[in-house]
């Protein structure tokens, strides 16, 4: 009996952009895993962020102070760009809280328009995990009836906002995935891979006659 050569799985991800939203007191090792998660799938992985002008910034996350540099700016991120995504990831910590940000509170902060542009692509998965719907607060319309879940301490604000919290782990409504906490940030990695690259459907093994 002959040895071929082993079968080599292309990535999943090949030609695919995740990108993941960023800001100081992120889970260090929720960000690292997705960069390397999505990496591990072919994808390329870009962070984005307000960058006030700056060439970049240096962000410090929240457990270990470790730090992380964002070239990315999402005020600059034009709609072809954002239509050359494949996922955009809301993180855990406190990411959305910071991004939701505005000094002028007539005018929405830049992430949330970001958003807002985000969810008139339904070809773009939106991801959040544990309190990442904090950054559509002031857009309700973006998740209202649609199926989500978050960390326990917002699923008052979900349901304020018109969405229908669902008591599961990961929650998938269409172009919508939603994490219950940064705990389960694998399974948010998995399902966005399992959205852009569906599995095979398992065959049909029931016996006949």
């Amino acid at each position: 009996m002959g040895s071929g050569a082993p079968t080599v799985t292309p990535p999943r991800l090949a030609g695919h952009r995740v990108a993941i939203l960023m800001e100081s007191d992120f889970v260090e090792h929720e960000i690292s895993y997705y960069q390397q998660r999505f990496a591990e799938e072919g994808a390329e992985v870009v962070l984005l962020s307000r960058l006030w002008g700056q060439q970049s910034l240096t962000f410090t996350g929240q457990e270990y102070r470790a730090q992380i540099t964002v070239d990315g700016d999402l005020e600059t991120f034009t709609y072809d760009q954002l239509n050359h995504l494949s996922a955009l990831v809301t993180p855990s910590g406190m990411v959305a809280d910071r991004l939701r940000y505005s000094e002028d509170i007539e005018r929405p902060a830049p992430a949330l328009d970001l958003m807002r542009r985000a969810f008139r692509l339904p070809k773009l998965v939106k991801a959040f995990s544990c309190h990442g719907l904090m950054l559509v607060a002031a857009a309700p319309e973006l998740v209202r009836n649609r199926a989500v879940t978050c960390h326990n301490n917002l699923v008052g604000d979900v349901r304020n906002m018109g969405a229908l919290y669902v008591n599961q782990d990961i929650v998938v409504d269409g172009d919508l995935i939603t994490g219950r906490t940064v705990g389960h940030c694998h399974l948010l990695a998995r399902t966005v891979i399992d959205t852009l690259d569906p599995p095979p459907a398992a065959p049909d093994v029931r016996a006949e006659g």
